[in-house]
């Protein structure tokens, strides 16, 4: 299923880039709220570390959101990230496959990370992007997100039924 996402992790945190890398995946395209970061929070600690370690690892990385210019480049900035889409229309896969070529890599050697089924996992298997859903960091603070995510919560019960099976990363 479209909204499926190929793999799960309670957190961006907890991927095992190193193995992705040694499968590989040459390049990560990143979400930023509530997949990196609470919504609307700056770069942390934690991101700034993640996005060394992916360098030191080898692996490129991107960051796509809906969000303006100026909120995705402060905070793609802040992690040493030069390659980044902002108002990508997720999930529309023109941001994905943008991102991608950005990254001098076709979707075939990419991974997404998101928070979202409805906006980053089907963009990024519209894309043919290999999808990993991860836990939001924190409650939602906007209506709309938080109605969005009524709305995926039969789906994330059908994946938990029906679609658990199809994980690459052991």
């Amino acid at each position: 299923m479209c909204l499926f996402p190929k793999a799960e992790y309670s957190s961006t945190y907890e991927i095992p880039f190193g193995r992705l890398y040694r499968q590989g995946v040459r390049g990560v395209i990143f979400d930023i709220d509530n997949t990196l970061v609470l919504h609307d929070a700056p770069a942390d600690e934690r991101s700034i570390a993640l996005f060394r370690s992916l360098d030191e690892i080898g692996l490129r990385s991107a960051i796509i959101s809906n969000n303006d210019e100026p909120r995705v480049r402060l905070f793609a900035e802040a992690v040493g990230c030069d390659t980044y889409v902002y108002k990508a229309g997720k999930p529309d896969k023109a941001g994905y496959l943008k991102a991608a070529e950005l990254m001098a890599l076709s979707a075939d050697e990419v991974v997404f990370v998101g928070d979202q089924l409805f906006t980053d996992i089907w963009g990024a298997n519209r894309a043919g992007i290999f999808s990993i859903l991860v836990g939001a960091l924190g409650p939602e603070i906007y209506f709309h997100i938080t109605l969005k995510r009524i709305l995926e919560a039969p789906v994330r019960l059908a994946y938990k039924i029906f679609g658990r099976n199809n994980r690459l990363i052991t």
